[in-house]
Parts: structure tokens; C-alpha cells; sequence
């Protein structure tokens, strides 16, 4: 038995070293195509350590950084080669490929890039923080009230843009000596201003229903994935009714802790494909679209798990429901707008069409949350959120000139 595992051990590091091998070529010769890039060209960078498995984090920062590229040209330094070459394959920005410290260094002295940008924690981040005079700024890869989103890493970075005032007190309350109102600048959402796009379907009399659940997650606190709890059961019934479409976008990493959370995931993309055989009108969707647009504005209803999804959903002021996670030790921050929100426990699924008949009616619903997600991103006018993060880069270039004008008064460089 022991000899079977070695063997099965052996094949998946054989086919992670071919997949590297192959990434690693074929980003070399999408670089050799673009050429060289400009020097002296960028102030502001995007560092993303992570291979293509994590793309996510960084492909809902790409209408936003592509629409800020028009004012304050943006280079992309990744580290992976696989992230790289997906990077460069799909997010019209401009990549460089560090994969050593001294690639970083040779960039550096190319480069001015006065502001970097972080879209996650990742430890590799380190080797990019290690260069002084310049801003380094925690910008995320969504708003939530998960426990990652009050680790005290953020006290790594000179600043972290923020959604709004919940951020705010969520990292007022659960972080010491940190001041909130130096260290961090509310830009609300600039994502909610590059929700475009057209559906795969018709819109028709069906309730468009959005299930976005996330993964299963590394620890019991945060278990807040639903695919196996209420997932299968969701999907059954409302492709049950004929009257509702399913828009089913799992999590990329759903399956990869637990075998039976992915198993449950297939099968519930598995129902989807039936279903669409058997009445073609029903026009289901199994969404792995790179990046949400009409996913977010389009639906009738949106289903979320506890997730950055929740708040880009609430960005949009459209009836929402929050899966209540089934593991007792999952940590649950019911301080903001998880303690209003309109929860759907496991039990309710059975009775899932009638829940959501509710949901959708419920003008006072409507009120809290058009309410919340003011408290969340500040003013969403169209095009609000997109200035706001315009003006906080641009208010770090012209910290970053007075900075260096300062070190050359004294002397320092």
C-alpha cells in the first residue's frame, strides 16, 4: 500500500514539474513576442506572487487597474510562471516576470514604481517589501467580514485601501495600535464600476438565481463553504420548478482540502448539464467566466457564502441571502451586516423556492440593504468608486515626490 502511495506521490510531483516546465516556456515566448517593456515608463506596480490557481485574486483588479493604466501606466510583477503567463494572456495590463530577487532588483532599477500594490498575504510578499522608498499598499482581492480580512499583516503595509466605514471599525475593533484613519484609505468599490457584460442566456420570466458559494476552507473557523451542506439541495430543487435559472459559479479551489466537497461540486455542475439536455429554455449556467459583471447585477436573487462575494453583491443593493455555515466552529462576525442579514440555514433548503419568493418581496430587506452598502462602500454613484481610487494613487505619487525631494535636500538620495 505504502509502494501505491509512493507511486501516486511520484506522478502528481511529475506532472506539477511538466506543468511548471510548460508554463515557463510558453511565457517565455509570449514575452519574446511583446518585446521589451519601456523603462523608466511605471510609477505604479501590482505584485502577485501566486501561480494560476489564485488568477482570481487578481482578475477582479483588472477592468480597474486597465482604467487606471489611462492616467498612471501599470506594471504587473509576477513571480510564478504559470500566474504569468495567465496574467499575460488575459488581463491587457503589463507583465513582468520576476521569478528571483534580482529579476525584482533589475526591474526596480528600470522602473520607478513609486506605489506597489498587493492583492493577498502571500509570505513572498516580503520580498518585494524589502525595497524602501516607494508606498506599499494592501488593496486586497475583496470586502468581507471573514477573519482574514482583520489579520494584523496589515500592519506590514505603509497603507491598505479599504472598501469604506466597516472596514474601518472591523479593523479598529479587532487590531491594537492601529490607526485606521492614517494607515488606511476608503475607496469603496471600484469593481461595481466595470459590471458589464452579456449573460450566455435570454433574459425571460424565469427568476435568475445566483449561487457564488466559496471553498471549503484549511480550518473549522473558516469553514463557510456550502456546496456540500446546501449546495446540491439548492440546485435540485430549483431546477425542479422550471421556473427558476440556476447561475452556479463555485470557488476555483472548491475540492482541494476535501475530496466529498469537490465530488459535491461535480455533481452539482453535473445536474446543471442534465438539466439543460433535457429542456433547452432552461439555459442553467455553469459560470467559470474570468471575470463578474452581470453575475453580480444581473440575477433576480444572489445565494453567497460567507465570502468577499456577499459584499460585491451588496454593492448593488439586490436581494441577498447569506448560507449559514454548518460547522459549529466556523467564526461568524454578526457585527456588521451579517447581523441583519437574511440567513439561509442547511434545514431551509427543502423549502428553498418559497424562501426566495420571500427574500425577493421583502421591500424592508430592500431598505437594509441599501443601507448596509452605503455603511460598506461609501457613495456607489456610477464612476464614485473609480475616482475615489484614482485620487488615493494619485495622492501617493505626489506623496512619493515630496518624499524624494525631501531625501535629495538631505543628502540621502
Amino acid at each position: 500500500m505504502q509502494v501505491a502511495k509512493d507511486v501516486k506521490r511520484a506522478l502528481r510531483l511529475g506532472k506539477r514539474v511538466l506543468k511548471g516546465r510548460q508554463a515557463y516556456f510558453q511565457l517565455r515566448q509570449l514575452i519574446e513576442a511583446r518585446g521589451e517593456l519601456p523603462e523608466q515608463h511605471f510609477r505604479v506596480g501590482v505584485y502577485f506572487a501566486d501561480s494560476d490557481v489564485n488568477i482570481y485574486q487578481m482578475r477582479q483588479w483588472y477592468a480597474p487597474l486597465r482604467k487606471l493604466s489611462e492616467l498612471h501606466p501599470v506594471l504587473v510583477l509576477a513571480r510564478n510562471a504559470a500566474g504569468a503567463r495567465q496574467l499575460m494572456q488575459e488581463s491587457e495590463l503589463a507583465v513582468e516576470f520576476v521569478q528571483r530577487v534580482t529579476d525584482i532588483e533589475r526591474v526596480i532599477e528600470a522602473q520607478q514604481l513609486d506605489v506597489i500594490l498587493y492583492v493577498n498575504q502571500n509570505t513572498r510578499n516580503f520580498q518585494m517589501m524589502r525595497y524602501g522608498q516607494r508606498w506599499h499598499v494592501f488593496v486586497n482581492h475583496g470586502e468581507s467580514d471573514k477573519m482574514y480580512m482583520t489579520s494584523n499583516q496589515h500592519k506590514t503595509y505603509d497603507f491598505a485601501f479599504v472598501a469604506g466605514d466597516a472596514a474601518r471599525e472591523r479593523l479598529s475593533r479587532a487590531l491594537w495600535d492601529y490607526d485606521v484613519t492614517q494607515r488606511t484609505v476608503p475607496i469603496g468599490r471600484p469593481q461595481a464600476d466595470h459590471l458589464d457584460g452579456e449573460p450566455p442566456f435570454t433574459p425571460d420570466n424565469r427568476t435568475v438565481v445566483f449561487y457564488a458559494p466559496t471553498w471549503e476552507g484549511d480550518r473549522p473557523a473558516a469553514s463557510y463553504g456550502s456546496v456540500a451542506s446546501h449546495g446540491e439541495a439548492i440546485v435540485r430543487k430549483l431546477i425542479a420548478t422550471g421556473r427558476h435559472r440556476v447561475v452556479y459559479r463555485p470557488h476555483p479551489r472548491s475540492g482541494v482540502v476535501d475530496s466529498e466537497f469537490g465530488a459535491a461540486n461535480q455533481r452539482i455542475i453535473e445536474m446543471i448539464e442534465a438539466a439543460n439536455r433535457d429542456d433547452a429554455t432552461a439555459q442553467h449556467v455553469y459560470d467559470t467566466s474570468p471575470s463578474l459583471g452581470w453575475q453580480l447585477s444581473l440575477p433576480d436573487v444572489a445565494i453567497c457564502d460567507i465570502s468577499a462575494m456577499i459584499y460585491d453583491r451588496l454593492a448593488t443593493g439586490r436581494p441577498l441571502m447569506v448560507t449559514r455555515p454548518v460547522e459549529a466552529a466556523a467564526a461568524v462576525d454578526e457585527v456588521g451586516y451579517l447581523s441583519v442579514c437574511e440567513w439561509l440555514t442547511a434545514t431551509e433548503t427543502g423549502n428553498i423556492e418559497s424562501v426566495l419568493d420571500r427574500v425577493i418581496g421583502d421591500d424592508e430587506a430592500r431598505e437594509r440593504l441599501v443601507t448596509w452598502s452605503a455603511h460598506y462602500f461609501g457613495d456607489t454613484t456610477p464612476g464614485a468608486p473609480t475616482r475615489r481610487f484614482h485620487a488615493a494613487i494619485a495622492d501617493l505619487l505626489a506623496k512619493a515626490d515630496a518624499e524624494r525631494v525631501k531625501h535629495a535636500a538631505l543628502g540621502r538620495g
